[in-house]
């Protein structure tokens, strides 16, 4: 297994570091602070506002360190808005390390990372949480998704998760209007996306990062 190192962020935030893929978590310039614009306040909160859907349902590409779900669980708190979470995690991180993690909500980061897996987890009225230990290469479901958190390594790291076969896949899990939402923004990507059905939005990024995307699948 490669080796995976706890980095604190330049907001303070802790994120882990794999060196021998050049590859972090999250964006060194601040975990949350990336966390909360990409997937809660470009991808959540517009939903949420439509006051369209009794139920969220999330899909996350890449658990990780279990920021995403965390934050998405202190926002269905917030907002009384009723999230069914769905995370796939193919190397999950151990004991020694998630027990590491000094996010402002770890007890909620123990309790994700200490769950079973392919069990469904209620955590309250508002926020059920679903772990597959699985690639997604090799994962399918039968679950329409309203919006799925696409938070593979970037292209580079991992070229076989930013194909069109792959973002096909992905349209077909969302239903109409549903949301995808990543912070990856290269013109290469954008293409792929669009070749697949997708909608594309340019969005402004977090301190670092220029743009993100939000892509939307159109209700036909």
């Amino acid at each position: 297994m490669m080796k995976r190192e706890i980095l604190i962020t330049k907001d303070g935030s802790p994120t882990i570091e794999i060196a021998e893929m050049n590859v972090t978590y999250h964006s060194i310039h601040g975990a949350v602070q990336e966390s909360s614009h990409i997937f809660i306040q470009t991808g959540l909160l517009p939903l949420i506002e439509l006051k369209q859907f009794e139920i969220i349902n999330i899909f996350e590409m890449g658990l990780g360190t279990g920021l995403n779900a965390m934050l998405t669980y202190e926002a269905a708190n917030k907002f009384q808005q009723k999230i069914k979470y769905n995370a796939i995690e193919l190397f999950p991180l151990q004991e020694k390390e998630y027990t590491l993690l000094n996010y402002a909500g770890k007890e909620i980061i123990l309790q994700l990372h200490e769950s079973k897996w392919d069990t469904d987890i209620v955590f309250n009225r508002y926020f059920s949480f679903h772990k597959t230990n699985q690639s997604l290469l090799g994962f399918s479901t039968d679950l329409p998704f309203t919006l799925i958190y696409y938070d593979a390594f970037a292209p580079a790291a991992q070229p076989e998760l930013w194909t069109e076969a792959v973002f096909s896949q992905l349209y077909s899990w969302l239903v109409p209007n549903g949301i995808l939402v990543t912070y990856c923004s290269k013109s290469t990507v954008q293409k792929t996306m669009k070749a697949a059905g997708f909608t594309i939005e340019k969005i402004p990024g977090p301190p670092g990062k220029r743009e993100i995307i939000r892509a939307t699948k159109p209700n036909k």
